[in-house]
């Protein structure tokens, strides 16, 4: 939790001010029992009315300052604490947008979701209620303590075997709800994922009739959340019953021992009801700290799980390498010794893109998902990349703008290694139309304009036209204004692929990556959008997964993928007569 203190430092005058005005009522609080006392032992015993009525006017102003008190601290804490949940939110949503698929993965998206709502609003609570209470609470306790001892020090010694009984209770029950509420939170991630999951696949779960199972898988995984949340519960519904009983054995200890004294002469009756408020306040505190610290241990809890995220690297940089800083030393000697052959030879001469013995292995994986990938591609070329499913055909063209980083070789890009560059910049110069084509809510032109905010009209026009998908925007009623619902549902899957295309297209990259993004188009309305790729080729890098072989017949290479292996690289008659398992491809295909 101390770690996150650091989103306090813009908010230091609220976070000094509200603890300040809550000592303040706390003193004010501390004042009321001597004059209650005074009131009894001169007003009430001697009768004099003025004398109660000015103390009782005394009382009233107190009361008015502690509420004034209590009602400007408040308000500062609550600033304070929502400018911090804030801060952290955007902090952390920014850090989980540089992530590399690697760390998405290794997390997971519904726990991601659940740590930027759920856990930063614990955390937020546990600052505010601890800008409240933190400080007053433990003031008015041995604050308590110390008048006690002003009007009698035997009867005190009653307050600090309480004390120490109550600090123990408040420990045991701290020290095992703690993990308690961990193992809730994770439950919630549970939960959010079944969530997400059953939105996300609503209509497979239709399909095949798995309404009423998944109901049950949900209801299981709530009851367990339920179940822990109770027994958390119950132990910190021991709090409150444990700490009356201490204090109210306490109050009977005054009463009897303090009688003894008053009627020695040695206290008043005055000091003894005194005595008993400061009891009653001891009380009132630790119910209010009760209350901290159940908040502190969700919030202590929720800031591990936080704390989790900001401890990622989101440059992910040689998570594969066994040794990261050996790994980057390689990297700058590598990337020294390309820069030295640039300027020695001819720039002419290195290849725009260049794979070098890459190889790549997902995070917990046994094996290699891509092993000694060697390649070359200039600007003009079309790559095409074909393979079974499985082969590694999206995971290779992920390395390219570094969705995840090689864990062998390297990928250069004029001849300077990919992994040196800034990822921004890099993703600058790469277009992108993915496997699952994603749209956002909006409109056509919000959507496209993803590609180059600054396009105009013509280009928007041109890219459309290229993309194939400008006839069927020009017969919606408001063309390119027309409306897009949430994940483009309202289009069909060739469309949404096409205006993906187009988005990619109106980047104007030089590396352009087509992920088998024309599956669900047509064979007239592919070989319509491969002939007008042709256009604006020459200044560029074409990459075009597919599982049609017409589709990369005409690319300018043809990159054969096997189980992660490059089984063959060449044009596609070259690969008729040498790649046995391009031929086969062929053949299953005509």
């Amino acid at each position: 939790m101390f770690q996150l203190i650091r989103y306090l430092y813009d908010y230091k005058k609220e976070s000094i001010i509200g603890p300040l005005f809550k000592l303040l009522e706390a003193c004010f609080e501390l004042a009321v029992p001597l004059v209650m006392a005074d009131m009894i032992d001169y007003g009430i015993a001697e009768g004099d009315s003025s004398y109660i009525l000015k103390k009782g006017l005394l009382l009233f102003f107190l009361g008015v300052l502690g509420l004034t008190c209590s009602l400007t601290a408040q308000y500062f804490a609550a600033k304070a604490a929502l400018g911090f949940g804030t801060a952290l939110r955007k902090d952390m949503f920014r850090l989980i947008q540089t992530f590399s698929y690697t760390d998405q993965d290794r997390f997971g998206a519904p726990t991601l979701i659940t740590r930027m709502t759920g856990d930063i609003l614990q955390a937020q609570t546990g600052v505010n209620l601890v800008l409240r209470l933190f400080l007053r609470s433990p003031f008015i306790a041995v604050g308590a303590i110390v008048m006690a001892f002003t009007i009698d020090v035997k009867l005190t010694l009653i307050f600090l075997i309480s004390s120490l009984l109550l600090g123990g209770i408040i420990y045991g029950i701290i020290h095992n709800n703690l993990p308690v509420f961990r193992l809730v939170q994770k439950t919630l991630d549970k939960v959010s994922l079944q969530t997400r999951e059953n939105l996300k696949g609503v209509r497979v779960i239709r399909a095949f009739s798995r309404q009423e199972k998944e109901k049950e898988e949900f209801k299981d995984s709530c009851d367990e959340m339920n179940r822990l949340q109770e027994f958390a519960g119950r132990i910190s519904a021991l709090m409150s019953p444990a700490t009356n009983i201490v204090v109210n054995l306490a109050i009977i200890a005054i009463l009897y021992f303090g009688s003894v004294r008053v009627e020695k002469g040695i206290i008043t009756q005055g000091e003894i009801i005194a005595l008993v408020n400061y009891t009653t306040q001891i009380l009132l505190a630790l119910v209010a700290l009760s209350v901290l610290i159940v908040a502190y241990t969700k919030a202590a809890a929720s800031a591990d799980r936080i704390n989790e995220i900001f401890g990622v690297d989101g440059s992910c940089m040689a998570i594969h390498s066994e040794n990261e800083r050996e790994h980057t030393e390689v990297i700058k000697k590598k990337a020294a010794k390309v820069s030295g052959e640039i300027d020695a030879g001819d720039p002419k001469s290195v290849p725009f893109l260049e794979f070098e013995h890459v190889g790549f292995r997902y995070q917990g994986a046994e094996t290699n998902a891509l092993s000694d990938i060697s390649f070359t591609a200039n600007s003009g070329d079309t790559i095409g990349i074909i393979g079974s499913t499985g082969s590694g055909k999206t995971t290779l063209i992920n390395l390219i703008p570094r969705f995840y980083e090689v864990s062998e070789g390297s990928i250069r890009i004029e001849g300077k290694d990919s992994s040196v560059m800034q990822k921004k910049h890099l993703r600058d110069r790469i277009g992108i139309a993915p496997q699952k084509s994603v749209l956002f809510q909006g409109s056509i032109k919000s959507n496209l304009l993803w590609g180059n905010a600054q396009a105009g009209e013509s280009e928007i026009s041109q890219a459309l036209e290229t993309a194939q998908a400008k006839e069927f925007v020009d017969k919606l009623p408001e063309g390119i204004n027309s409306p897009v619902s949430q994940g483009g549902s309202n289009f069909s899957g060739g469309q949404r692929q096409r205006l993906s295309i187009a988005r990619a297209l109106i980047h104007e990259p030089e590396i352009l990556i087509l992920d088998d993004c024309s599956s669900a188009l047509d064979y007239a309305t592919d070989a319509n959008l491969r002939k007008s790729l042709v256009k604006g080729q020459e200044s560029r890098v074409t990459f075009m997964i597919s599982q049609r072989v017409v589709s990369v017949q005409n690319a300018t290479k043809i990159l054969v993928l096997e189980e992660g292996r490059m089984e063959g690289f060449g044009s596609h008659e070259q690969l008729l007569q040498t790649s046995q398992v391009y031929r086969e491809i062929c053949q299953s295909q005509q």
